[in-house]
């Protein structure tokens, strides 16, 4: 986007001091300036509209500016924003701990809230290595995850993530390094696992996976049964399993639970994003009863050690108990099974296509995978789809959707429209076979 007329005086000298999040800021056009939303719609400041199809980094699952969420921060702000959770309670934070078990079809967890999924999964790394700590077996320190994987920015949890195709090679050897494994998708890498954890698992507090798909690792999915290998592995060796629910949890596949689809129970879970229908900044770490009474004692050193300002913050919390009507009085998990339905269907007009190595999916999940060669090319794509009319934003290889679950089919296919014809027109520039 050039400097323009229509380009308000805000955008060029607020970009002159700010920074932006995974942006080579010298090299990349200026952002597009939003200054309304409304469903699925993002308005820009020179009169253009987009339908978004991200949900804001996957967040914003029931479109935008929902009256009953707007309603309940609303009034959550004219009422009490924030007090302190340390000595005072708020009836929003009550409340949500209390809804969230039986809302994901959970036995009673105890629910811990902090900002952001980073530091929730941060909560559910101290909690597994204080567990052990707190029943005397001080050795249990390092974690282990997957190929694949993200679990966050902050540095405990970039030490999760995938070492050679993630986002942080700059910081090996400044974060402390964890175990890594495949999958246990078949008996062999079970085995391997099996092997690995035969030799390490008196050192680890925790083995931790995104359940059913790998999001900012590629939207890479696998199944249930691989859970279940996961899980019998854990019970076998006396380990805590911890579900990174953050991107899959609350919807995005058909279930509350990406682990109730599976059919498996983590001992620890966290959510972020969704939680509050991409509203307000907040995180959940919920642990099963049997690990939250590791930390019953009469010694305040048992107690959790972690207390973030904010956490437990009425605004947000109300916002998210919102979020939790609409699950129940909109359907939204049927309309997940029917945005589904209607996107995987039409995005496989891709597969064939020159450059296309893959298009998959799963609930309100799309991917169309390319041979892409450098980080041009996904400049280029992202502003095509700009001009397009659409706000959609490839990174790594794919191009993909993961829009509002209740979005209208017509916006829908403005979006799997835009999708197809521009993959071919891609392709043609950059010379793909």
């Amino acid at each position: 986007m050039t400097d323009t007329p229509q380009t308000p005086d805000w955008l060029q000298s607020g970009y002159d001091r700010i920074w932006m999040p995974y942006t080579q800021m010298q090299t990349a056009p200026l952002p597009e300036a939003a200054v309304r939303t409304e469903g699925t719609r993002i308005h820009l400041s020179d009169g253009r509209e987009l339908i978004d199809g991200v949900g804001s980094w996957w967040a914003a699952c029931h479109g935008y500016n929902h009256p009953h969420i707007v309603e309940a921060i609303r009034d959550q702000a004219s009422k009490l924003p924030h007090v302190m959770l340390a000595g005072l309670a708020n009836e929003p934070a009550f409340t949500l701990a209390a809804r969230l078990p039986e809302a994901l079809g959970l036995p009673p967890y105890r629910a811990f809230f902090s900002e952001s999924g980073s530091v929730s999964v941060e909560v559910a790394l101290k909690i597994a290595a204080q567990y052990w700590h707190n029943k005397g077996e001080t050795k249990r320190k390092k974690f282990l995850c997957f190929r694949g994987g993200y679990h966050g920015d902050t540095f405990a949890t970039m030490s999760l993530c995938d070492p050679v195709d993630g986002f942080h090679a700059a910081f090996q050897g400044v974060v402390p390094g964890q175990l890594i494994a495949d999958l246990p998708e078949d008996d062999t890498t079970e085995a391997a696992l099996a092997d690995l954890l035969d030799r390490e698992a008196a050192t680890l507090a925790a083995v931790i996976v995104e359940p059913l798909v790998q999001g900012a690792g590629g939207m890479l999915f696998h199944d249930g049964e691989t859970l279940k290998r996961i899980r019998k592995l854990c019970d076998t060796h006396g380990l805590l399993l911890i579900f990174d629910e953050i991107f899959a949890g609350l919807g995005r596949l058909g279930g509350m639970l990406a682990g109730g689809l599976a059919d498996v129970r983590p001992d620890i879970l966290t959510l972020s994003k969704t939680l509050t229908g991409g509203t307000l900044p907040l995180s959940a770490t919920l642990a099963s009863e049997d690990v939250f009474q590791a930390f019953q004692s009469n010694r305040l050193e048992d107690c959790l050690m972690h207390g973030p300002t904010f956490t437990g913050n009425a605004l947000a919390c109300a916002a998210a108990n919102a979020s939790l009507d609409l699950f129940e009085s909109e359907g939204r998990l049927a309309q997940v099974q029917a945005l589904e339905s209607a996107m995987l269907p039409t995005l496989e007009a891709c597969r064939g296509m020159p450059g296309v190595q893959d298009v998959r999916g799963k609930g309100a999940i799309g991917v169309v995978q390319l041979d892409i060669g450098g980080f041009d090319e996904l400049v280029w794509l992202r502003g095509r789809f700009v001009e397009e009319g659409v706000f959609i934003r490839p990174f790594t290889n794919i191009v993909y959707l993961t829009p509002a679950y209740n979005i209208a089919a017509d916006d829908l296919a403005r979006l799997t429209d835009a999708i197809i014809k521009i993959v071919p027109e891609w392709a043609a520039k950059f010379g793909k076979k």
